[in-house]
């Protein structure tokens, strides 16, 4: 009789790691299909809204412009091409300045939020004080950091920055503050200093609390650059949407309107499966199903 030769056994780690693979796709796979369910269901409510606020308040088709007016002007009107074309234009530049504004923002607040964990005494000082900048209305702040940082790129930072820095700084303070006492303390004992158990430990129970506010801050980056825009560079959707409005331009303030706020809900889509893949890989439960 023949002898049947049995199949090496794969090793126990990449069977581990394919378990792993398998589990991010699934979890990756799961948050865009709640994402896209969401964005459907989001957009079938905003338009139902949209239709019965006008109708409520009897606002005048001039002025208050429907949703069939908006894909008209986009797509079916003889200069659409035209007008898609500057908008798509402007809100290229929005991006821009949205991104600095949040990178800016961010990198600002989990330094400070670190350095707060840290040096502990440097929290109870200076928190109050950012609570207080917090409750100065932007639009009037927007002048002073306009003298200050000027209107380049170190307003358009400022500006955009501001929005984003203090939702993130108490989330990620909170975050940080978060951390197991008995993970830390294996960490001093081991020899490690504090930036070790911050960078080991802390950072990575702050994790979900960072990106909560990371989506929360998404569109707060969006209108920090248009108040950005509209102040100082003349450029952007923020310009382009007073400007519409100065000029009676209804149709075009409407898409506007439109186009930023689908931009902002596909940016905040786009940040929470980020978050889903960080947290698979880097999040406090990360290694849970490896040690299985």
């Amino acid at each position: 009789m023949a002898t049947t030769v049995p199949a090496p056994a794969r090793p126990a780690a990449e069977v581990h790691e394919n378990r792993s693979s398998a589990s991010l796709a699934a979890a990756v796979g799961r948050r865009i299909g709640v994402s896209v369910l969401t964005l459907v269901i989001s957009t079938v409510v905003l338009v139902a809204a949209w239709y019965a606020l006008l109708a409520l308040f009897q606002v005048d088709s001039f002025v208050g412009k429907r949703p069939q007016d908006v894909y008209d002007y986009l797509v079916t009107v003889p200069k659409a091409a035209e007008n898609r074309a500057a908008i798509q234009a402007a809100l290229l530049i929005t991006l821009t300045d949205s991104v600095t504004g949040f990178v800016t923002g961010v990198v600002a607040a989990v330094a400070v939020a670190a350095a707060f964990t840290v040096f502990r005494p440097l929290e109870f000082v200076f928190m109050p004080l950012a609570m207080l900048l917090r409750s100065v209305p932007l639009v009037a702040m927007a002048p002073l950091i306009g003298i200050v940082f000027g209107r380049g790129l170190g307003g358009q930072a400022a500006i955009g920055g501001v929005v984003v820095f203090f939702p993130v700084l108490v989330n990620a303070a909170t975050g940080l503050r978060s951390a197991s006492p008995q993970a830390v303390d294996v960490v001093r004992v081991n020899g490690g200093t504090k930036w070790t158990a911050l960078r080991k430990v802390a950072i990575p129970s702050a994790l979900p609390n960072l990106f909560a506010a990371l989506r929360i801050s998404v569109p707060g980056a969006v209108i920090g650059a248009m108040l950005y825009e509209w102040l100082f560079s003349g450029t952007g959707m923020g310009a382009e949407i007073f400007r519409a409005n100065s000029q009676v331009q209804y149709n075009l303030v409407w898409s506007i309107v439109v186009v930023v706020t689908f931009t902002s809900i596909l940016l905040y889509t786009l940040v929470s499966i980020v978050e889903t893949l960080v947290l698979a890989t880097w999040g406090p439960a990360a290694g849970s199903g490896r040690r299985g």
